[in-house]
């Protein structure tokens, strides 16, 4: 079966086509079916490849590669066509399938009842194939398809509802801001063409090993490539300061948010330094600049995310806030542990975001069932006491609550606890404290929102509190597979003084070289500390929320008045859309304006105007002298005759 990795992303090519050619003619089951098989015959190919693989030492060192074609052949410049099933890509591979699985499952439900349904999961099919032709690409150019495949696909889904201005502007918003860090990527991958003579990855990687380059050498092209890659991925990955598009972006389907702004395309960046990370740790500029960004990120994203009320934008900037820690562990060195994020990331907030969706499916048929259209469904001060009426929701939302906010021995306590140890270690104490602090709004946030939502009691009418019912099977099979791996996604990386085997970095530790020299001090004492430590941010930020939200306080009321002018900027995101606007926007749209009224319309317009003006006045003045009077015409020819003989003699 090695040779048939390219198959892994073609399946979902093949449903994207069934679907999207013939949709319209198919029942809602069948189209469901297809979409979903399509991806679960991916998964399961790419199970059989995984283990395949790490049953052979030489095809488990270096991967497993199938080249389909030659792509392009100029001078000395040549691309194949080509998928690399290696450690990284083969574990990436099993996530993004596995979970884009489980989530067209719940599709199934969820979008039972809306129109466009096959064009829906001709998207979602569409979406997965790119992302994997991103993740299982050999060289860069593949992965940049495989780039703006996404954020085509992107584009698509976030405005499905394209009937509203909210869905079709957050589309277009999104297309747009990841076009300003797409052409940073195309920069780096031109940069490091000119560097390495070769897009490849394993020749990229054989040219710095063999080169011997270290990190003094790092300075130049090297670390001008490497930011223009990170500007990349703060595009695709929201990051200051091109986040902006990913709370918008909520304005898409639920199940879309769940697919690709927590579990696969907002990870692409993270993913695409990770694969160059023998690149990266030449550039220390670069890495320090990506520390600091990545940790500011996750504490502006998570202090935003304290005063939001509709449930799906406390989930988006919780994904931007968790992105910056997996971008904080990147620029200190820690690869694997940015990584490891990555995959318990994607099973606590793909449940997070499918348990809103629940939540949020239940609200609109009670709103339905009351005959009620203004109320928004999705706004936590319209909820309440949910837990009585949907159990499975509840406990599966819980679970990945505490996954998030890093309690003990849920998968985010590992990956969030490996990547504070290695920042502090790394000697980074500010961005340390800076990620420890944004462990505490965490943990607040999110217990704030199961508390508003699940707890008290219902805060609607009891026509409304009489439809409130558990969502179908369909969707919550997939939260209860997800609350499974929520649990146990993490214990795959145990801490080492936890005395058990660190699966995911014994396993990974081939692919990352260390090309910059990169040293943590290890103190098992120290470490101890920073757990309890970690702990105890997570006991705090929960303290803290049940405080104010557990009962029917008026403490939150009262603080949103005392601090009213803090509260405000928060409520409203510190304004960056609104500088964005101001400075940014408004400039190129007068711009555009004048451009299009002086420029296009009265010079280039103006222009051609008077060319054909001129033309129409000299063939008038012409036209005088073709009247059809032989005299004139020979009177004409006569004084041509007599202008040359005098010019010529």
């Amino acid at each position: 079966m090695t040779g048939y990795v390219w198959l892994i992303p073609v399946f979902p090519l093949i449903g994207f086509l069934i679907n999207g050619l013939f949709g319209k003619r198919l029942s809602r089951k069948t189209i469901g079916v297809i979409a979903s098989g399509a991806i679960l015959f991916s998964f399961l190919l790419a199970c059989v490849i995984f283990f395949q693989m790490n049953s052979s030492v030489e095809l488990s060192e270096k991967g497993i590669r199938n080249v389909l074609f030659p792509w392009i052949h100029i001078g000395d410049f040549s691309v194949n066509f080509g998928y690399l099933f290696d450690r990284l890509s083969g574990s990436m591979t099993l996530m993004v399938a596995g979970v884009s699985f489980l989530i067209h499952v719940y599709s199934i439900g969820y979008m039972a009842e809306e129109e466009g349904y096959w064009r829906y999961f001709a998207y979602l099919n569409l979406f997965v194939f790119m992302m994997l032709t991103l993740v299982l690409a050999d060289n860069l150019l593949l992965m940049f398809v495989g780039w703006e495949g996404v954020g085509l696909c992107s584009y698509l889904l976030i405005g499905f509802y394209y009937t509203t201005e909210v869905a079709s502007d957050a589309g277009k918003k999104a297309f747009i801001v990841n076009r300003v860090g797409d052409f940073g990527f195309m920069l780096g991958m031109f940069f490091l063409f000119t560097l390495f003579g070769s897009l490849e990855f394993q020749h990229i990687r054989e040219a710095v090993i063999s080169a011997g380059l270290k990190p003094e050498h790092g300075m130049g092209l090297i670390t001008l490539a490497t930011v223009l890659l990170f500007l990349g991925a703060t595009g695709k990955s929201a990051q200051i300061p091109l986040y902006v598009w990913l709370p918008d972006a909520m304005a898409g389907p639920t199940p879309v948010s769940a697919l690709i702004h927590a579990a696969t395309m907002v990870t692409s960046g993270v993913y695409m330094i990770v694969k160059l990370n023998y690149v990266f740790q030449l550039a220390p500029i670069t890495m320090l600049t990506i520390a600091w960004i990545g940790g500011l990120t996750a504490l502006f994203a998570a202090t935003i995310g304290t005063v939001q009320n509709d449930i799906k934008k406390v989930l988006a900037y919780s994904t931007v806030s968790q992105l910056g820690y997996m971008f904080l562990a990147l620029g200190v060195g820690a690869f694997i542990a940015g990584f490891f994020h990555i995959l318990t990331h994607a099973f606590f907030k793909a449940l997070l975001f499918l348990g809103s969706g629940s939540v949020i499916h239940a609200m609109h048929h009670a709103f339905h069932h009351a005959g009620i259209h203004d109320k928004d469904p999705q706004d936590i001060r319209n909820m309440g006491g949910l837990k009585k009426y949907m159990p499975k929701t509840y406990w599966t939302f819980l679970v990945a609550t505490l996954a998030i906010a890093g309690f003990p021995p849920f998968a985010g306590f590992f990956s969030k606890d490996e990547i504070l140890w290695k920042t502090f270690a790394s000697s980074h104490r500010v961005l340390w404290a800076i990620g420890a602090f944004a462990a505490i709004l965490t943990s607040f946030y999110m217990f704030r929102l199961v508390y508003l939502t699940f707890f008290g009691e219902f805060r609607g009418s009891k026509r409304e509190e009489e439809a409130l019912h558990e969502s179908p099977s369909v969707m919550t099979f997939p939260l209860i597979a997800l609350a499974v791996l929520s649990v146990i996604g993490g214990w795959i990386g145990f801490p080492h003084i936890f005395k058990l085997p660190n699966v995911l970095e014994q396993y990974l530790e081939p692919v990352i070289e260390n090309t910059g020299g990169i040293h943590f001090l290890h103190n098992s004492a120290l470490e101890w500390g920073l757990m309890d430590v970690s702990i105890l941010c997570a006991i705090a930020g929960w303290l803290f929320a049940r405080t104010l939200y557990a009962g029917k306080s008026d403490v939150p009321g009262k603080l949103a008045k005392t601090f009213s002018y803090f509260y405000s900027i928060l409520l409203n995101k510190y304004y960056v859309d609104e500088i964005y606007f101001a400075l940014i926007i408004r400039p190129v749209k007068k711009i555009g304006d004048f451009c299009w009224l002086f420029i296009d319309t009265i010079i280039i317009d103006g222009t051609v105007n008077l060319v054909a003006y001129l033309a129409r006045c000299f063939g008038r003045i012409y036209s005088l002298y073709q009247n059809g009077a032989v005299k004139v015409y020979a009177l004409t020819m006569l004084g041509g005759i007599l202008v040359l003989f005098w010019i010529f003699f």
